[in-house]
């Protein structure tokens, strides 16, 4: 009872938003739960649910870039501490997400750090290889098989020139995340079955779930407002992305939690389709059957110049 009492006493002075906060606990519970017990017994299994674990731990992270699920900005980046994908520092995350949030930038090869566009110039001057992988990358199972590991490599590039330059906030991400990333190790050597490969193939089809977002919630447009995706999934997907497929919601009201976006958007679904001038899909399952072997965009940005 006095421990009751003492978190009520806390919840007086901190905003807590409870139901993310279990989603936190569960997520790594589970995480738990899958390495140490299910690959002993069904191994092909645990690749996909470990991988769908992670997915929704990067959805978890993004909430708490955003400032949830607690008022206080420590304690929030302490309970997703722990990397279950190893390679993507929370610091550099929500540095780069936060930059991408800047809506004028949106698409630009340079300036928005999220972009899978690219300069019309570097790519006439791309050799053809090159030039083929990333139109490979632009269908939807291009993006979510080749996807993470061209993401994964030109992070890691970049991130290695400012570590050499001296960017102490990068060595300090890296730093944690390496901390972080050993408990991981520590646990699948010492307490489960599952070999760091395998893991290493949950982890890619984590991040290869998580394009099936990405893929398409940015286009190349003239105007700032119509660059921003709806994809009205109201599935499994959607609450895997933690409803940020509506996208455009998201970007208008970036500090509002997830579980309130689709209230939002279905009391003012003519308002959101006006501002970006109906870039909008019904769900998942439509985007899926519609670019899973086909190119959405060019890769060269089309408005570059126009910007």
């Amino acid at each position: 009872m006095k421990l009751f009492r003492n978190i009520m006493c806390l919840h007086r002075f901190v905003e807590i938003e409870w139901f993310t906060l279990l989603l936190i606990f569960l997520c790594y519970a589970s995480w738990l739960m899958a390495t140490a017990w299910l690959y002993s017994v069904a191994p092909v299994l645990t690749i996909v649910v470990t991988g769908i674990l992670i997915a929704f731990h990067s959805s978890l992270s993004h909430e708490v870039l955003h400032g949830h699920p607690t008022s206080i900005n420590v304690v929030n980046e302490a309970l997703i501490f722990v990397p279950l994908n190893l390679m993507i520092p929370f610091q550099r995350f929500r540095a780069l997400h936060l930059a991408h949030h800047q809506d004028s930038q949106l698409t630009d090869p340079y300036d928005d750090p999220e972009s899978n566009y690219a300069d019309p110039v570097a790519w006439n001057a791309m050799p053809r290889w090159k030039r083929w992988i990333l139109q490979v990358n632009n269908t939807l199972l291009g993006r979510m098989v080749v996807g993470p590991i061209l993401g994964q490599c030109a992070f890691l590039i970049e991130d290695f020139r400012l570590i050499s330059q001296g960017d102490r906030a990068v060595c300090l991400a890296w730093f944690l995340n390496v901390v972080g990333a050993c408990i991981v190790f520590v646990w699948l050597i010492k307490a489960t079955s599952m070999p760091i490969w395998v893991y290493g193939i949950a982890i890619h089809f984590g991040l290869g779930l998580l394009k099936i977002r990405t893929f398409l919630e940015h286009r190349a447009h003239e105007r700032i407002r119509c660059r921003t995706v709806i994809v009205e999934d109201r599935g499994p997907l959607a609450f895997l992305f933690l409803n940020n497929n509506l996208h455009a919601v998201h970007h208008c009201h970036p500090r509002v939690p997830w579980y309130r976006l689709p209230a939002i958007y279905w009391q003012n679904k003519d308002y959101y389709l006006r501002k970006n001038n109906g870039y909008v899909y019904r769900s998942y399952m439509q985007v899926i059957l519609r670019y899973l072997f086909v190119t959405k965009d060019p890769v060269p940005h089309p408005h570059l110049g126009q910007k």
